[in-house]
């Protein structure tokens, strides 16, 4: 795996935990990653690696997850596009490229359009583009029709890191040479508590209200209004490997995405989570991430960053 190091960056309430991989030379660009709803920063290990330290990417594990999952909400979409800007601020104040996969994607898009002053425009991984929450479902109906099978697993307990290691690796999505020493460190960074009981590092509460929060207006309209032009990448398949992935022509049609300034390129042969963490996913995401970095600028400073 690609080194990194752990930092920490001031935001409301506290301490933003985040991975830091540094590019080969200071003063490189700046890239901001932002993970999924269920996720971590070291989901963006592949494309870490894949960059060749050509750039220095920071990922955060967001509020509520992994080493930020002491941070009190309140949680929410914009909290923690907020929370981004307060990132890109405390990494040296300039304008910095962003990325977001699935749920990051939607913040990414947020970030974006709050906050122009420190973000170009986002690379968008499988997601960003969603539809208005069907009326005839409660909150926690809608959040376990979005994510229900994510949410099972922050209920469950497991002996120890190998089990969980196990239930990740007869996950569809994960098969064959899906599985990786990325991955893996990946999914062990979810990991807390002592065994035999030990758990998903996610905070329920937070879970239920970002996944709640997608379907929101401020939400649903930014990445209409990103600056452009970004662009999406999206999975041809599903969350569980399913051949109809989150998004197609028809769907990107309906959603509005022809009169946006995002351009849609589709990756064959990847899933939801392989679009990020396997080899052919990644290496577009990092592609893209250094098509997308602002030109120029001294980003060597380190602002309020902590270790």
């Amino acid at each position: 795996m690609t080194p990194y190091e752990e930092i920490r960056v001031p935001v409301a309430g506290g301490e933003l935990a985040a991975l830091r991989w540094p590019a080969r030379e200071p003063g490189a660009p700046v890239a901001v990653a932002l993970h999924g709803i269920t996720a971590n920063a070291l989901s963006w290990g592949a494309v870490a690696r894949l960059l060749h330290g050509r750039i220095t990417l920071v990922a955060p594990d967001l509020r509520g997850r992994g080493a930020s999952a002491g941070l009190p909400g309140p949680y929410g979409i914009a909290a923690h596009a907020d929370d981004a800007a307060a990132l890109a601020e405390a990494l040296g104040g300039e304008r910095v490229a962003l990325a977001g996969h699935s749920m990051g994607a939607f913040v990414a898009a947020l970030a974006a359009v709050r906050h122009p002053e420190r973000f170009g425009p986002p690379v968008l991984v499988d997601g960003g583009f969603g539809f208005p929450a069907p009326t005839h479902l409660s909150a926690d109906e809608l959040i376990t029709a979005v994510i229900g099978p994510a949410m099972d697993r922050l209920s469950m307990t497991f002996p120890d890191r190998d089990a969980y290691r196990s239930f990740w690796r007869a996950h569809p999505a994960f098969g064959g040479e899906a599985w990786s020493p990325e991955v893996d460190a990946y999914i062990q960074r979810d990991l807390t508590g002592e065994e035999p009981a030990m758990r998903s590092g996610c905070l329920l509460e937070a879970v239920r209200t970002d996944g709640v929060g997608l379907f929101q207006e401020e939400v649903l309209s930014a990445v209409h209004a990103v600056p452009g032009p970004a662009t999406l990448l999206w999975a041809q398949r599903g969350l569980m490997n399913e051949e109809q992935g989150l998004y197609d022509e028809s769907r990107l049609a309906a959603a509005g995405q022809p009169g946006t300034r995002v351009r849609a390129v589709r990756v064959d042969d990847v899933n939801h989570y392989t679009v990020l963490t396997g080899e052919k996913g990644a290496g577009q995401v990092a592609d893209a991430l250094l098509a997308a970095v602002p030109a120029g600028g001294d980003r060597s400073r380190r602002g309020a960053v902590t270790r």
